[in-house]
């Protein structure tokens, strides 16, 4: 349920502080992804994220407010089995009729061209030193303009996910306080589409198929990086609990409590399986383990104890870095950002967690169960929205991107990626005091 949010009472206003704290993400998830990458193709990941999000903005302008739109907006619906199910937004495009005077349809607005441009973000870390910038761009595209608004809808916009309490009381019906599904999960499901179709990087694996490790050029962006998303996540969930799920003002504390307490628990986790492991922490999978961390609590972070947002990122810190061992040794996926361990993974679990501790008032959704705490069939409602994903988002952005891929190239030539993509797309490297490192040290 959309609550009446307005610059004009203090939730509005709280809400509005947070939403400008969101970008803070985005610069943090730049720097990750173009830390992890090779120092040859820094500029280029770095002028990617920029053109994301530009790019994400004016896609969700045209079309992407329309297709989301507003609980008891106009939508598209079907009649199934004698209930009404809402599966896409039927609003104007180019942002007609949306009054930007901090109503609640404009925080939405600001909101969701962030978020589409977050989502978009999360595919490049897993794309690095291969994906090109124009296919970047027009993937962005179809993200921002398309898949985004299609799933946020569902989930936020009053769609049949969030109408599973009302029409089969299930739980409170799909809940997502802050972007586990609509943008964690969808843009690390963006990421594994992009793997599979891109292939892995040259050099990563030998003829016997064992990967080779080809770290990334710059630990302190990384880890710079890491602290700077934390401001923005509080941004991001803070925002998405009071648009979405109608809590008050005062419970931002809870949420900003939950997140941090969420990424530190994952990041300890990560660091101490690693140095059980390996006889030294690892940085990289340290700091994927924080993103996990903070990617997990965006779904429950407002309806859960801190205790339980401990558990919920030491979880989510243990499932990504095995995750990311799992993806390269196993599946021959080749993921230079660990976005799909990271977001996928963390996002799926975020979602689930929601079902397991989530204690969330039932008057925030109408027409759901009678029950102040976590009930069976709110693990069943995450549950679909997990099938969702799996079974229809993901086919579906990779059916996009496979169609770009035959008409647009998804991948630099074989040349370009040898010299490395900030010389080759964009004629200057990020670096041009220093000497990249080459392809000498991995090739065997």
């Amino acid at each position: 349920m959309l609550a009446g949010a307005s610059l004009s009472d203090e939730p509005g206003l709280v809400c509005a502080f947070s939403i400008f704290l969101v970008p803070l993400a985005g610069a943090g998830l730049a720097l990750v992804n173009t830390g992890l990458g090779r120092s040859r193709s820094a500029a280029h990941s770095m002028m990617s994220s920029l053109c994301v999000f530009s790019i994400a903005a004016l896609a969700y302008f045209v079309c992407g407010f329309a297709f989301q739109s507003l609980p008891g907006e106009p939508a598209h619906v079907l009649s199934i089995g004698g209930k009404t199910w809402s599966w896409l937004g039927d609003g104007h495009l180019f942002l007609h009729h949306v009054a930007f005077d901090g109503s609640a349809a404009s925080l939405v607005v600001l909101l969701g061209m962030l978020s589409a441009g977050l989502a978009g973000l999360i595919p490049l870390g897993t794309g690095a030193d291969r994906w090109r910038l124009g296919a970047v761009c027009i993937s962005t595209i179809l993200l921002a303009g398309w898949t985004y608004p299609l799933l946020a809808h569902w989930v936020w916009g009053g769609g049949w996910l969030a109408q599973l309490g009302a029409n089969y009381g299930l739980g409170q019906g799909f809940v997502d306080s802050g972007g586990a599904c609509t943008i964690q999960a969808l843009g690390g499901l963006t990421a594994l589409s992009i793997a599979w179709i891109l292939g892995p990087r040259r050099g990563k694996y030998a003829r016997d198929g064992l990967p080779t490790a080809i770290p990334g050029h710059n630990a302190v962006l990384v880890l710079f990086g890491c602290i700077l998303v934390l401001p923005g996540w509080w941004g991001l969930n803070s925002a998405g609990a009071i648009l979405f799920n109608g809590v008050s003002a005062g419970t931002v504390m809870l949420v900003a409590v939950n997140t941090l307490l969420s990424a530190a628990a994952a990041a300890m986790a990560a660091a101490l399986i690693t140095n059980a492991r390996f006889g030294k922490p690892d940085a990289s999978l340290t700091a994927n383990g924080w993103i996990g961390g903070l990617v997990a609590s965006s779904g429950a972070c407002a309806f859960v104890e801190p205790l339980a947002a401990i558990f919920i990122g030491a979880i989510a810190g243990i499932l990504v870095t095995f995750s990311v061992e799992w993806f390269e040794l196993r599946m021959s996926v080749d993921d230079p950002g660990g976005s799909i361990s990271a977001h996928a993974m963390g996002g799926l679990w975020g979602v689930l967690s929601v079902g397991i501790f989530a204690q969330i008032p039932p008057r925030m959704f109408p027409g759901a169960i009678e029950s102040p705490t976590a009930h069976p069939g709110q693990w069943l409602a995450q549950v679909v929205g997990i099938a969702t994903l799996i079974g229809f988002i993901l086919p579906l952005t990779y059916g996009l991107n496979w169609l770009l891929d035959r008409m647009y190239p998804l991948r630099v030539a074989a040349e370009g990626e040898r010299q490395g993509m900030d010389l080759h797309e964009l004629g200057a490297g990020a670096y041009p005091e220093f000497v990249t490192h080459s392809d000498e040290f991995i090739e065997r």
